[in-house]
């Protein structure tokens, strides 16, 4: 497999790195600090998307989390990742009520309270289901200074995942098996009835995530949580992105927030890789490094 290497906006030796552990008991996981070597006065909690990832959002050759982190850290910002406990405990997933909060808040609020020690002002920076959870951390912890909310989508996710298995069914068929759009037409249809409790069998539901899980989903809408926020938010948006699109998701966060910024980069994708065409699974194969322009967009909007 190809080895990630370093994006050329990054300078390794512009900043350190320091293991640190989060949470307590049986629910911690480890991190890395990314402090530069000059004097920090913004910090970034970041957070991955959907699925049991690292601390760098590893899959196949890419590592967007770890381009990202090293990227602001090469520009003077303070970075904290963390493994997610979904990567480290995957049974955590099976125990009776565990919910995306679950998933992500208690480690983000401490990741934040870790950079605090080391900076002014602690943002969050959240790609995919991490952005669409960011809203909800700083609606708990109050000192969290803005969000950036990357390809977070506010179309539900269970009509979401029904829509990307049907473009990828067309322009991937090779990697979805005949009736797979059918199974997830029934698995969504199983998440919006009236029938769905903790009891449901994660069989029965999308992505095999159980019952407690899609209930926590479906009565949580990041937009409302967002607008009632007194905090600065950008929303970054790859124009080609399929997963998070354009037409599906975007509009949410534009109706909701009049007042976040909100930057769309026509050449990206999902993982905000640029290309050109209709953005295809194959894409994510191929070793690439978060584009430069989303990453400037960040560093622009910070303060």
């Amino acid at each position: 497999m190809t080895e990630w290497t370093t994006p050329p906006y990054a300078d390794p030796t512009r900043f350190e790195e320091h293991d640190v552990t989060l949470g307590s008991g049986d629910r911690t996981v480890p991190g890395t600090l990314s402090l530069p070597r000059i004097t920090s006065r913004v910090g970034v909690v970041l957070l991955s998307g959907s699925g049991p990832f690292d601390r760098d959002e590893s899959s196949g050759p890419n590592k967007p989390l770890k381009d990202l982190a090293w990227g602001l850290a090469s520009a003077g910002v303070a970075v904290l990742r963390f493994d997610k406990i979904t990567h480290t405990r995957p049974d955590v997933m099976n125990e009776p009520g565990f919910t995306p909060y679950d998933e992500y808040v208690p480690h983000a609020i401490a990741a934040a309270q870790v950079l605090r020690e080391q900076v002014d002002e602690v943002f969050v920076v959240g790609h995919s289901m991490g952005g669409k959870a960011a809203p909800r951390i700083a609606a708990e912890d109050p000192s969290i200074a803005g969000l950036v909310i990357m390809a977070a989508d506010t179309q539900p996710m269970h009509e979401a995942a029904v829509r990307v298995m049907s473009y990828l069914a067309t322009t991937n068929p090779e990697a979805i098996p005949p009736g797979t759009v059918e199974l997830f037409q029934r698995q969504a249809a199983a998440v919006a009835g009236p029938d769905l409790s903790a009891d449901t069998p994660a069989t029965d539901l999308p992505f095999g995530m159980p019952g407690a899980y899609w209930l926590d989903l479906r009565d949580y809408d990041p937009v409302v949580t967002a607008a009632k926020l007194d905090v600065p938010i950008l929303v970054v948006q790859g124009g080609r992105d399929y997963q998070v699109t354009v037409a599906d998701d975007l509009p949410g966060w534009r109706e909701g927030l009049s007042d976040a910024t909100i930057k769309v980069i026509d050449a990206d994708n999902h993982l905000f890789f640029s290309g050109t065409g209709p953005s295809t699974l194959n894409d994510y194969a191929i070793a690439q490094h978060v584009d430069p322009a989303a990453l400037a967009a960040i560093l622009d909007w910070l303060p």
